[in-house]
């Protein structure tokens, strides 16, 4: 693979733009490597090389290659998604509640398959969801976590890798790690995306220990007025789909 240019970077390491170049065919990837490998990160690598070589699924960006550099540090070429965050594509459509509920169960479906091969992915949020002509994939599993394994620390370590204002609360105390904390953050999500703002932002409420969802205002009544649909759309989430998210 020869890099062509940088795509960013994140808690596990960076990720680059590479070119095939073995001159067997033309492919395009993004690689991703540990950037301070540490023996922590790098044990949770190799988790997730493990993790996204049996995640086979549509709506999950697939695993094409792995290797180890010369200097030890291993690294994955994932499927190159030419897209943008799922909340930059419904707001920049301006998709309707019923399109928007159609892109959103095409997610939970890839994240239902992920469950149901023990996987959580445990940090569900707009930047690791891409949509490319109106196909979203899921990427990003760095933190996921597999049922199967019982790992206190690990589980520990999740806490300070996530992203606070869409993570579970016991995934914030640091408690035990099941499929729910993906369902509760495609509920976050679900809310952005049908009311087009958050549901809460923990640094104004003082900590996970203050959220309450007695205190969350339902996706109706919190509707951006600046949305062309604004009123409509109140309407429209006003009975199930206030209930669901």
């Amino acid at each position: 693979w020869r890099v062509t240019g940088a795509l960013g970077a994140g808690g596990m390491g960076e990720v680059w733009l590479a070119e095939r170049d073995d001159g067997q065919f033309q492919q395009r990837a993004a690689i991703k490597q540990v950037a301070w490998p540490t023996p922590g990160l790098l044990r949770r690598f190799r988790e997730e090389r493990q993790i996204l070589a049996r995640l086979e699924h549509a709506g999950i960006a697939r695993l094409i290659d792995g290797g180890v550099d010369d200097s030890g540090c291993p690294w994955l070429a994932m499927e190159y998604v030419e897209g943008v965050s799922i909340v930059h594509w419904v707001r920049d459509d301006a998709l309707p509640v019923r399109a928007t509920v159609r892109l959103i169960l095409r997610i939970c479906d890839a994240v239902q398959f992920a469950h149901r091969n023990l996987v959580v992915h445990s940090d569900i949020k707009p930047s690791n969801i891409l949509v490319a002509d109106g196909a979203p994939k899921l990427l990003d599993f760095g933190i996921a976590k597999v049922l199967a394994q019982d790992d206190t620390v690990h589980t520990r370590t999740m806490a300070q890798l996530l992203t606070p204002d869409y993570a579970a609360p016991e995934l914030l105390a640091g408690g035990a790690i099941t499929t729910s904390v993906d369902v509760y953050a495609l509920g976050v999500l679900l809310y952005e995306l049908l009311s087009g703002s958050k549901p809460y932002r923990l640094s104004s409420l003082g900590g996970a220990e203050a959220l309450d969802s007695a205190n969350i205002k339902l996706p109706s009544a919190a509707v951006d007025n600046a949305l062309q649909d604004a009123s409509a759309r109140r309407r429209i989430l006003r009975g199930d789909l206030d209930r669901i998210v």
